[in-house]
């Protein structure tokens, strides 16, 4: 396993590498597949360092398709040239299969939520996380997404603070620190 992100296949610098430099700092980490096919190997090198990990570990994976997704392999180039826009948000069917898989877990769990699709889809979330206190929400964001920091205070105003994480880009994510005071 390499450490990259879609549409890049190669990397200089493998999970094995990376996860040695990893285990010397006091960052929580997060795994994030594209490939079944990285999952295992990745997992068995997880478990020769677990001991030496002092934060927490997220393993992420789109199991379900999000709002206007599907189980194919999408061409970036037909992304960027088609302009696709997400204005449907996160139904109830999506957010109830998503509490029936996890139900039965008993670890912590987190939803990557797209920032763009959250405000309309709050009851649906709001309802989702209080399926049980393990979960979560981590809100992300694409290259290409619209949405601003006003879309993330309106988050952070609506859910229990302690309970979403934010995995956004910049600048947003320096003037939504900035509108938080941190």
């Amino acid at each position: 396993p390499i450490m990259a992100h879609p549409p890049e296949t190669d990397s200089d610098n493998t999970l094995q590498e990376w996860l040695k430099e990893i285990v010397n700092t006091n960052k929580g980490i997060k795994l994030d597949f594209k490939s079944l096919e990285a999952v295992r190997p990745s997992l068995e090198l997880l478990e020769h360092v677990k001991q030496h990990l002092r934060r927490p570990v997220w393993i992420n994976a789109d199991i379900l398709p999000g709002p206007n997704g599907n189980n194919t392999v999408v061409d970036a180039k037909e992304i960027l040239f088609n302009q696709m826009v997400f204005t449907v948000g996160y139904d109830w069917m999506m957010v109830k299969e998503m509490a029936q898989i996890c139900n039965t877990l008993s670890q912590p769990v987190t939803f990557p939520v797209r920032a763009a699709l959250v405000r309309q889809s709050i009851s649906e979330l709001c309802w989702l996380i209080q399926q049980s206190d393990r979960y979560s929400l981590t809100v992300w964001t694409g290259k290409e997404d619209v949405y601003s920091v006003a879309d993330l205070l309106y988050i952070r105003e609506n859910f229990d603070k302690s309970r979403v994480y934010y995995d956004i880009l910049e600048p947003q994510n320096s003037e939504f620190k900035k509108a938080i005071g941190v």
